[in-house]
């Protein structure tokens, strides 16, 4: 077996002031050329690449040797680091390069399934498939050096603010609240189940009541829920619970924290305090509760505007208790054609909008969908809601719903900045979406439900709408949002025990349903509980925007796929029968399945 040589530098670390200095490098061999009297090759490491040479005045078995390395070949060399004749200005090291007199091969390699570089276009699938191979990528290697610097940074922040960070149960009793739980059989208690934690939330309230004061984690969470971009059913948070604090002290907190992540993992400098949108603002203004605020079009209000104006879309909208707003486009009179809309218009409607309806602002007309059924007055009127100039594009949705509205517009007015390329991920905007409701009617069970969860304490002033009116009560809750994507979010939570119930009644939560669900933490609440409250961040998300990344299954080791299925152990997968049987459990597949 060939030793180890012992390694004094990584190869992406090397420079022009190291010129005339020895040294040993590990690694992977990423190309070879072979020149006749010289062998260029190209060897990686998790820092990046530096050129290697060997030429003719090396022993011939040394020659012989490096003459038989391939790409993926595991090595060791050792050499004199001297200054590039021809450089190259593509690498950092490319101004030197190691003049080698000692090689090792550790291990030799098959010819990879995918190409180990950055900018390789093989599908995900495979990339997935081979992760051990993708996560040889620099760009990989630096993500996950990434994440872990933001972790460190979280832990060292939160520690010096006098958080301990304590470990919670990842076997738990199930309660279904939001996304389905994903379930764990005991062998021991037949026939009964844990559930894998959706967040710490229960526990961490309970570390509060036994008198903790601050308590963090970076944790696994889980939840059997669609999968998007931006999630996996298996994801870490950051989280967070404090006691004796109020909504600004929170708030003040986590900006802090967030000021020093950017600042040293990124040298990025984030100006406090952060905006604060309430809910009601954010929706008005960008039609979503998690706005993004890198560039304009903002929603308008027309509902004066065209109420008498006699098109029925219109008015038919408006006469149900609906909604019409619109978004302006500048100069997009000229970037959109009619094919454009129609296809925004066809992506509004997976929204619910039955149509879009869209003015061309031209010099001394208009052209519009809805042409005969506008005079160039009533145009004009519109125009000036939006202080529309000429070469402008408005896009308008109406509605019974004002949801529908919200929905199609917010979802439009990112569409629309993605397809015109001005959306820079190297900008950073980060703000506030506070007072939540603290209910959303749910059409189908025809009933309230926890707009967060049933913890979440309501406003003081909005208590007595409890009786009254629900509907209209806001929640002390926030998210913390990052150019149109929550990172984060929380709340102070209830800590009255006759307000709790309260709660649960308006839930339609009977006092039995409650404390089969959450009865140790109504309990504990009769032995003296503290206000508090607290945040989670998606670590995932976090790291994802911050290195610039598209998908969350760019900082993550080892992901699932959109399937939710590991690409690389192929799980989920059948188990025996005999464990089925020594666990209680029968599985019954529908004949499609």
């Amino acid at each position: 077996m060939d030793k180890v040589l012992k390694r004094t530098n990584m190869c992406g670390e090397l420079r022009a002031a190291d010129c005339g200095k020895r040294v040993v490098l590990n690694g992977w061999i990423q190309k070879r050329r072979n020149l006749g009297a010289l062998i260029f090759c190209d060897l990686r490491d998790k820092t990046g690449i530096v050129q290697i040479v060997f030429n003719d005045t090396v022993p011939a078995e040394l020659f012989e040797k490096a003459d038989k390395l391939r790409s993926e070949y595991v090595v060791g060399i050792a050499g004199e680091v001297r200054e590039r004749e021809s450089k190259n200005a593509d690498l950092a090291t490319g101004e030197i390069e190691i003049i080698a007199d000692e090689l090792v091969i550790y291990s030799e390699a098959e010819t990879p399934p995918i190409y180990i570089k950055d900018d390789d276009e093989v599908s995900e699938s495979l990339r997935l498939k081979y992760r051990y191979l993708d996560l040889r990528k620099n760009k990989m290697q630096r993500n996950l050096a990434f994440r872990h610097r933001v972790a460190k940074i979280a832990r060292d922040f939160f520690d010096t603010e006098g958080f301990v960070e304590i470990e919670t149960p990842m076997l738990i009793n199930s309660s279904p609240e939001g996304a389905r739980d994903y379930l764990v059989p005991s062998r021991v208690n037949p026939g009964k189940f844990y559930a894998l934690p959706q967040s710490p939330q229960l526990f961490k309230q309970m570390l509060m009541v036994s008198g903790t004061d601050r308590y963090c984690q970076i944790v696994k969470c889980f939840r059997d829920e669609d999968l998007r971009a931006d999630r996996q059913p298996e994801f870490t948070q950051i989280d967070l619970e404090m006691s004796f604090v109020d909504v600004d002290d929170v708030l003040d907190i986590q900006e802090r924290f967030l000021q020093k992540a950017f600042r040293e993992a990124m040298g990025v400098e984030i100006q406090l305090p952060l905006p604060r949108l309430t809910y009601d603002e954010a929706m008005d203004r960008f039609g979503s509760d998690k706005p993004d605020t890198r560039f304009g079009f903002e929603l308008k209000k027309l509902n004066d505007t065209v109420k008498d104006c006699g098109f029925v879309v219109f008015t038919g909208a408006l006469e149900a208790g609906g909604d019409v707003r619109g978004i302006k486009i500048d100069g997009g009179s000229e970037k959109f054609s009619r094919k454009d809309i129609d296809k925004l218009q066809d992506a509004a409607k997976a929204y619910g909008a039955k149509g879009l309806v869209w003015i061309r602002v031209n010099e001394g007309e208009y052209a519009s969908s809805a042409n005969k059924f506008f005079s160039k007055e009533e145009f004009d009127e519109i125009a000036a809601v939006f202080d529309a100039k000429v070469g402008d594009l408005i896009l308008i949705v109406a509605s019974e719903k004002p949801s529908v509205v919200f929905d199609s517009l917010g979802f439009l007015r990112c569409e629309i900045a993605e397809r015109l390329g001005i959306l820079d991920k190297k900008q950073f905007n980060l703000l506030w979406v506070v007072d939540f409701p603290l209910y959303e009617y749910d059409d189908e069970e025809k009933r309230f439900v926890a707009k967060h969860h049933p913890f979440t304490s309501p406003k003081e002033e909005d208590i007595p709408l409890l009786d009254t009116d629900p509907g209209k009560v806001r929640a002390k809750a926030y998210d913390i949002v990052l150019n149109g994507v929550e990172i984060g979010g929380g709340s102070i939570r209830i800590h009255d025990k006759d307000l709790q119930s309260k709660m649960f009644e308006t839930l339609g939560i009977s006092a039995e349903e409650a404390q089969l669900k959450f009865g140790f933490l109504l309990e504990a609440f009769k032995y003296g509980v503290p206000p508090h409250g607290g945040l989670a961040y998606g670590l995932d998300r976090l790291v994802m925007l911050m290195a610039g990344e598209d998908s969350i299954r760019e900082v993550i080791a080892f992901p699932k796929n959109q399937a939710a299925v590991c690409g690389l152990c192929g799980a989920p997968t059948p188990v025996a029968d005999a464990q089925l049987e020594e666990l209680s459990i029968a599985v019954a597949l529908n004949e499609q399945e």
